[in-house]
């Protein structure tokens, strides 16, 4: 690769491309889609990518679409990867690009996502300095959580209608220097699950609490015990997570409930870890439950899996990274993230990496109503993309 390393994009190559892409990805923030309701999103995207002569094959999945460019004759291809859809937050910022839908905004930065695929989809068609084929994959629903737009892309055949040596995506990392890449080989982002539980007990009189099988008790009580499955059931040389995000129970407090509700995501990052989870808290809730002597309810559902890097294509990528910003702005090993992504399931099927890029040391975190992508992170993005192109699909030499 260091053969050819001036004939490669450099960032200052996209310097005139800087006020179009900040005026996508401004328009992408003001006009925000759920999951499965990217479809103006999904047009803007294939109308750019049919006028720079791109190959465009919509509603893959959803809304997925796909842009393949074909250049010389090399045998080689490569797919590279954006998510398009927003979260169902209200938005607390007060920029001039603000969320136009109420309630509905980019906490994640898949606008910028987006808008450096298709900045990179540009200077690629402006520039063709590749030999092969290079397969642009814009994904619907990313935060679904389950079906997901991966999920839904693959089972419509993305990988037989549009084959690939390697499929490659990032994420921005808010907490990082604007312009950081950061890499991590094998197990990089955890698998995600969450589970449902419901306790029922006998309702009644708070002042009677000893007529009662109180579920706000067992709830509570086992709020803390699950606590207990993480530090006492799994190696502690494993990472593993298991947090109780909600907890709901009653109407009044003179009125003891008939049930209470929680629920819980848990993280992990091996097979087996996985599956030690599933099987310590249903069994915990279960006999927990019991044992003050009510029942209960679990719905233990399957998100994500772990998301795993190939090592030499996340080689490739670090290399790439490394030449285009120098060693000073790439950080590897990084990670485990704790974090779950959908690209996992790509990683299933085909070798790659899935690699993060710095948002921005003070800047909110994701998911957080007061989020932002940073717009600096726009060229540089589109010019990685455009290198790694390049650096994979280069030209037999002699």
């Amino acid at each position: 690769m260091t053969k050819h390393y001036r004939s490669y994009c450099q960032v200052s190559d996209l310097a005139d491309s800087k006020d179009f892409l900040t005026r996508i990805r401004h328009h992408l923030h003001q006009n925000p889609e759920l999951s499965f309701k990217e479809l103006a999103t999904a047009e803007l995207v294939a109308t750019h990518l049919s006028e720079w002569g791109y190959e465009v094959t919509r509603n893959i999945g959803g809304h997925g679409l796909v842009g393949r460019l074909r250049q010389g004759g090399g045998a080689r291809s490569v797919s590279l990867r954006a998510d398009m859809d927003a979260l169902p937050i209200m938005e607390e910022n007060s920029s001039s690009h603000v969320s136009r839908k109420a309630g509905v905004m980019h906490a994640c930065g898949h606008d910028g996502h987006t808008t450096m695929l298709l900045g990179a989809a540009r200077q690629l068609a402006r520039t063709r300095n590749f030999s092969g084929t290079v397969n642009l994959v814009f994904q619907p629903a990313e935060e679904a959580g389950r079906d997901s737009g991966a999920q839904r892309m693959i089972a419509d055949g993305l990988f037989a209608r549009f084959p690939c040596d390697a499929i490659f995506g990032l994420h921005n990392h808010p907490g990082y220097p604007v312009g950081t890449f950061m890499f991590g080989s094998g197990p990089f982002m955890s698998a995600s699950d969450t589970v449902f539980i419901t306790v029922h007990g006998r309702g009644g009189h708070a002042a009677r609490p000893h007529q009662t099988i109180d579920p706000v008790l067992i709830a509570g009580s086992l709020v803390m015990a699950l606590q207990s499955v993480v530090s006492r059931n799994i190696d502690p040389t494993q990472t593993a997570i298991v947090t109780v995000g909600t907890l709901s129970a009653g109407i009044a407090p003179n009125v003891i409930p008939e049930s209470a509700s929680m629920s819980l995501s848990v993280r992990s990052f091996s097979v087996e870890v996985r599956e030690r989870l599933r099987e310590r808290i249903t069994e915990l809730v279960r006999l927990h439950v019991q044992g003050y002597g009510g029942t209960v309810e679990i719905d233990y559902q399957e998100g994500y899996p772990v998301l795993v890097n190939s090592a030499p294509e996340t080689a490739f990528a670090l290399e790439v990274a490394t030449e285009l910003v120098g060693a000073a702005r790439t950080i590897s090993p990084f990670g485990p993230v704790t974090g779950s992504e959908d690209f996992a399931y790509y990683l299933q099927h085909r070798p790659g990496c899935f690699l993060r890029l710095g948002n921005g040391e003070n800047g909110a975190m994701l998911h957080s109503a007061r989020y932002d992508f940073n717009d600096q992170n726009l060229s540089v993005g589109a010019a990685y993309w455009t290198r790694l192109v390049e650096t994979f699909l280069a030209p037999a030499t002699v």
